[in-house]
Formats: structure tokens, sequence, C-alpha cells
């Protein structure tokens, strides 16, 4: 039984990851607004009905890493050393996001097709913002249990903001200039070290 069980959900990570795959690939030949959800489905040789099983909406293909990203994070956190500093497990933190989208985003180019959606689509452009404000709202919730000595609940959203949102608008800069995967990724490191120095006024 859970060898059948592990059969099933590899098949599904499968057909997961070929949606975000030829979703892509379309995006990027066709343009993502003459793509439709059939288009996807029908590339992928599967159902709408299978696409929707994975995904609400197209915009979500876009951000399909997104949410593994963002357990990553919270495990960093949860998973914490009783006595590690704050700014080491926000660093950790970082990192682990930073390293899988260098792993993952960078290399099939999904990341770099949002950056070019991000202004050419109000529909992405708000699709994204939502995702990026729940994990950074998540996050922040996350380190204020952790550290309520240390982080109320304005200044928790507000390091998290800080840090998360330069890294983010480091790596849309870095790859609407066309820079390669690990330009952006260095990119990204540097502007988690920037954001990480807001904790200095906590002498964190």
């Amino acid at each position: 039984m859970p060898e059948e069980t592990g059969r099933r959900e590899r098949k599904k990570q499968q057909t997961r990851r070929n949606l975000i795959e030829t979703a892509a690939r379309l995006f990027a030949e066709r343009g993502y607004e003459a793509t439709g959800v059939a288009d996807i489905a029908e590339a992928a040789d599967v159902s709408k009905r299978t696409f929707f099983l994975h995904f609400p909406t197209k915009e979500d293909v876009l951000i399909s890493d997104g949410r593994a990203r963002l357990d990553l994070a919270l495990r960093v956190i949860e998973e914490r050393e009783p006595d590690a500093p704050l700014r080491d497990v926000l660093a950790r933190s970082l990192t682990a996001m930073i390293d899988d989208t260098a792993a993952r985003d960078l290399p099939s180019g999904m990341a770099a097709l949002r950056a070019r959606l991000i202004a050419d689509s109000p529909a992405v452009r708000a699709r994204l913002l939502h995702a990026v404000f729940t994990a950074q709202a998540r996050i922040a919730e996350a380190l204020h249990e952790a550290y309520p000595d240390v982080l109320d609940r304005t200044t928790a959203p507000s390091i998290v903001g800080a840090v998360v949102g330069a890294v983010s608008a480091a790596a849309v800069a870095s790859l609407q200039d066309g820079d390669s995967a690990a330009e952006t990724t260095a990119a990204m490191r540097r502007a988690a070290e920037i954001g990480l120095s807001a904790l200095d006024a906590l002498g964190e």
C-alpha cells in the first residue's frame, strides 16, 4: 500500500511538473494572454479537469513553486535551535528560498517569464503581489511566535517586508536586465544582506 501511494504521488508530481514546463514554453512562444488553459492542457496531453486539479487559474502556474519555497522558510524557523539568533534564522530562511529559486525557477525560465509579465500583465502583477504579501505575512507570524520578546506584531512584518521585498525586487530587476541565472542569484544574495541590516536596529 505505501508503495502504491508513493507511485501515485510521483505520478501526480510528474504531471504537475509537465504542466508547469508546458505552460512556460507556451507563454514564451505564444504570449501569456494568447495562451489559455485548454492550450496548456492539450499540449501537456492531459484534460482541462486535470489542469484544474493542480492549479485553480492560469496565473497560479506562474507561482507554482511558491508554496514549496514558503514551506522551506517556515521549516527553518520551526526547526531552529532554541538559542538561535533571530538574524541567523531569518538568513537561513532566505538562503533556503534563494537556493530553491536558483535550482528550479531560474533554470526553467519561469522566473524570467514572471519578471516580464509583471511589467506587461496587470492580472499577473496582481496575483504575484498577492502571493508575495501572503508569504511575507506567514513568515512574519512565524517569526513573531518564535521571537515574541524581540518582534511584536508590527515589527515582524516590517522586518520581513524589508528583507523579502529587497530580494524580490533585486531578482526582478536582474531578470529584466537580462542577467544570467548566476548573476540573478548573486543579486538576490546581496539584497538579502542589505535587507538583514534592518535587524541591526534591533540589536539582532
